[in-house]
C-alpha cells in the first residue's frame, strides 16, 4: 500500500502543528493533494496489473491441476493438445447456454460478449502458438506442481509456445505482446 501521503501528512504535522487548519491553496496542501494523486495512482496501477496477470495464473493454475492428475509426471504431446483444446474450448458450454436463453432479436449480454471476445482469443492464440509451461520437461513439472499461485513464482518455470502443427518453441515470461 503507497504511503506517500502519510510520510507528506506527517512531515507537515511536524513543521506547523495541526493539519487541519491549512489553507485551501497553500503549499503544504498542495503537497498532500499531490501525495494522494501519486497514492491514487500507484493504486491503480497495481489493480491493472493483478487484472492483467489473472489469465496467465489462471492457465498456470488448470496446467497444473493436469499435472497432479498424471501424478506429477511430464506429459506427452498428444496429452498435452488435448489438454489445451480443452482449456481453449471450457467457455463454450456456457457461451452457448446464454446464447440459447437470449430471446430472438435481442442484444447479446455483456457476458455473452466477453466470452465470445475471450473464445477467439484463445483460438486466434491456438493457431499462432498457445502459450504454457513446459509440462514435458520432469523439473519443470515438479516446478510447477510446488507452485503456490504466486505470480513471482511463474516466472521460474519454462514457458513454451506450441504451435496448432504441434511445433514447439521456448517462449520467454510473461510474454509481451499477445497475438
Amino acid at each position: 500500500m503507497p504511503k506517500s501521503l502519510e510520510k507528506t501528512r506527517k512531515k507537515i504535522a511536524k513543521k506547523k502543528g495541526n493539519i487541519t487548519a491549512l489553507h485551501e491553496n497553500s503549499r503544504d496542501s498542495q503537497r498532500l493533494r499531490r501525495a494522494q494523486m501519486r497514492d491514487d495512482k500507484l493504486v491503480k496501477v497495481a489493480s491493472l496489473r493483478r487484472k492483467n496477470d489473472q489469465p496467465l495464473i489462471e492457465r498456470a493454475a488448470y496446467f497444473q491441476e493436469a499435472i497432479r492428475e498424471h501424478d506429477g509426471q511430464p506429459l506427452e504431446m498428444n496429452t498435452i493438445r488435448s489438454l489445451i483444446q480443452v482449456f481453449v474450448h471450457q467457455h463454450d458450454e456456457e457461451f452457448s447456454k446464454l446464447k440459447k436463453e437470449r430471446r430472438a432479436g435481442r442484444p447479446a449480454s455483456t457476458r455473452e460478449d466477453l466470452l465470445r471476445m475471450k473464445i477467439a482469443a484463445d483460438e486466434k492464440e491456438l493457431e499462432n502458438g498457445f502459450y504454457l509451461p513446459d509440462l514435458t520437461d520432469a523439473d519443470n513439472v515438479t516446478l510447477l506442481n510446488k507452485w503456490e499461485g504466486a505470480w513471482s513464482y511463474l516466472s521460474t518455470l519454462k514457458w513454451v509456445r506450441i504451435a496448432s502443427n504441434g511445433q514447439v518453441q521456448s517462449a520467454k515470461f510473461p510474454p509481451k505482446g499477445e497475438s
